[in-house]
């Protein structure tokens, strides 16, 4: 790359809508902001985007006084651009050689934040790139144990103990230090935006166990996770039962819910921020911010695809921009 970019925006599958959602969102933009970006991807997919969604932006180097091209980070692919619409492994292994080659330039300090368009885990898998999806490639790209996923939107947040494990799964993993650790994590993340939390923990078990009717692992796992952050000093209550925690936060009673497993914390975000809610990466050395929203190979390639879900995470990647890590 030539030129110092502050965010790297992924090209996601090339061929989903993750193309049209990123010009759609640059076009929008005005042409001095265009410059604090760098695609990684291929210019031929972003031409491919840009006759279908009549945009009219330039790609290239852009490294030229003046030029108003987007600049791209060109990832070779290694065969011919992919069909659009077609689960394929051309196209999962495109998608992970972008994803590797934002993190070297956020890692090497080249970009401070990462936008991810969305991916496919079938065409990942299929090429062989055996991961949940982008959570846990990332974690596995910078050498992380694990990370955590926040679904931030304006009037609701919440962030996941686990998320693309089976339910079963989601269950032996709600053990005391993985609460604990997510609790932490989402302390530290609103902290670093200039606020301190008013945190709540889902329940797991309907009405949480209901003193041990329905289950304990409420009171043997989530309580005491609950009771060792607010000896730390994180402003943290519950657990609270998950059929009336979300409505409370969404109304103002909270500004972050704990989910236990990724249902729980999906839904009602999906459901009062379906367009405009975003996917950020906690615990990893690297920032990064993507739609929530998959590949959509139903209308890609029509031109059609919303974005404004990509116009949200372009914002919110760039408040973490300006926002300093903080170590607490």
């Amino acid at each position: 790359m030539d030129r110092n970019a502050k965010v790297a925006v992924t090209l996601g599958d090339p061929a989903g809508v993750g193309p049209e959602v990123i010009v759609k969102a640059l076009a929008a933009l005005p042409r001095e902001e265009r410059r604090d970006f760098v695609i990684v991807g291929n210019v031929e997919a972003l031409e491919r985007a840009d006759r279908v969604t009549g945009t009219g932006l330039r790609f290239g180097p852009a490294d030229a006084p003046g030029d108003d091209r987007i600049a791209v980070d060109e990832v070779a692919l290694g065969a011919a651009l992919p069909e659009i619409g077609k689960v394929s492994s051309v196209a999962g292994d495109a998608s992970v050689r972008y994803i590797t080659r934002a993190v070297d330039l956020a890692m090497s300090g080249q970009a401070d934040v990462i936008v991810t368009a969305p991916i496919n885990k079938e065409a990942m898998n299929l090429a062989g790139h055996h991961h949940d999806g982008h959570t846990g490639l990332l974690a596995h790209l910078t050498g992380s144990k694990s990370s955590f996923m926040l679904l931030a939107s304006e009037r609701l947040n919440t962030i996941h103990v686990s998320t693309h494990i089976s339910l079963k799964g989601a269950i032996e993993r709600a053990k005391t230090e993985r609460v604990l650790a997510t609790i932490e994590a989402g302390h530290r993340h609103f902290l670093r935006l200039g606020k301190t939390a008013r945190i709540a923990v889902a329940g797991l078990n309907p009405h949480c166990g209901e003193n041990g009717l329905f289950g304990t692992e409420d009171t043997e796992f989530l309580a005491p996770a609950v009771e060792q952050a607010q000896a730390k000093g994180i402003d943290v209550v519950g657990p609270i039962s998950a059929d009336t925690v979300f409505a409370r936060a969404y109304n103002g009673a909270f500004d972050l819910v704990i989910a236990q497993y990724h249902d729980q914390g999906h839904i009602p975000i999906k459901l009062v921020a379906f367009d405009t809610a975003v996917n950020v990466s906690l615990g990893l050395p690297i920032d990064r911010v993507s739609v929530d929203h998959g590949t959509a190979f139903d209308i890609a390639g029509t031109g059609k695809a919303n974005h404004v879900n990509m116009l949200s995470a372009i914002a919110y990647a760039r408040l973490m921009a300006r926002s300093p890590r903080q170590r607490v």
